[in-house]
């Protein structure tokens, strides 16, 4: 497997992502839609889940196809986010057909950022006008590390933040991840500059470091409370899939986040993956197309997850240290 040439979830033809972020709030959106709509899944394995419209995400539900995803930061009050992306699609004549009427499809989930030191003592919620920006600028490149939905993203030691990473199989398929990386656990071993990521680091993305030397063998303990951590995620594909095979993929996806943070799948954490699948390219060999779409899905949230905090930038009052302020890499 080979990096695409942006190394990014865009390089899955058709698909778009869109960054806004307000700095005083520290906090922000990150939108992925596409020019049509597309198979959408879920699947959730961290104890503090926040979400919108995931159950019809299920496999045995009406509805087949989603118009936008949506992560943002703001725990509950970033679900707000999702109608900002709604009225985007609403006004772009996108949505669900009901008789003459079209509702836009927008799954969404969001992550803890409320105690980050933003200002959050807002009158009206600036959720949904940061939703309807992320979707009005969604295009093929956007950018990375302090942006978005990761913002105002921590981790268990270092910033976190907005991380994409993607490969082209054998095959000629096409997978790409999107993440915010706001986690309770490290993505780094220790106190070393090492990521947990680096067996299936491509190309020096994230430093070239290689892995750690030694892995600490102690039992890690929280740093942060009940319910200020979540790392979540979108992996897609060009691939033709079912609901039921998007939703294996997003299953398989989550191998990555455990590689590349520790810990991961906590009770205090609300990880999620998203699957995406535009159904540009039929599988043409169904048992070995799916089971290396699983794989690659994994491969790239890892990386994309290492890129995430690698790129993230220090800001006036941050909390925490940035991963290129503390290891003097800039």
């Amino acid at each position: 497997m080979r990096p695409g040439p942006k190394n990014q979830i865009t390089d899955v033809p058709g698909l778009r992502v869109g960054n806004a972020e307000d700095a005083s709030l520290r906090s922000g959106v990150t939108v992925l839609t596409a020019d049509r709509p597309f198979v959408a899944a879920v699947h959730v394995m961290g104890g503090s889940p926040g979400t919108r419209e995931t159950d019809l995400l299920a496999p045995d539900r009406m509805v087949q196809d989603v118009d936008a995803l949506f992560l943002a930061g703001g725990s509950a009050f970033g679900l707000d986010a999702g109608q900002g992306v709604m009225q985007g699609l609403r006004d772009a004549g996108r949505g669900f057909a009901v008789g003459p009427v079209r509702v836009p499809i927008v799954p969404g989930a969001i992550v803890f950022d409320l105690l980050n030191g933003g200002d959050k003592d807002w009158t009206q919620s600036p959720y949904p006008a940061l939703g309807r920006r992320a979707f009005d600028t969604a295009a093929p490149d956007f950018a990375l590390g302090t942006a978005g939905a990761g913002f105002g993203a921590m981790t268990g030691t270092l910033k976190g933040g907005l991380g994409s990473a993607s490969c082209v199989l054998p095959s000629g398929l096409t997978v790409g991840a999107l993440v915010v990386v706001n986690a309770l656990g490290q993505a780094t071993v220790g106190e070393t500059p090492h990521f947990w990521a680096a067996p299936w680091e491509e190309e020096a993305e994230f430093g070239g470091l290689g892995p750690a030397p030694i892995a600490p063998q102690d039992a890690p303990l929280p740093r942060k409370r009940l319910g200020e951590a979540t790392t979540i995620a979108i992996v897609a594909t060009d691939a033709t899939l079912t609901k039921a095979q998007a939703q294996r993929m997003a299953v398989a996806a989550h191998d990555g986040m455990a590689r590349a943070l520790v810990p991961s799948h906590t009770p205090l954490d609300g990880d999620l993956v998203f699957s995406v699948a535009t159904g540009a390219k039929p599988l043409q060999d169904p048992l070995t197309d799916s089971f290396q779409l699983g794989h690659a899905a994994a491969t790239c949230l890892a990386r994309a997850i290492a890129r995430a905090v690698w790129l993230a930038r220090s800001e006036p009052g941050d909390l925490q240290p940035s991963w290129q302020s503390r290891f003097g890499r800039g």
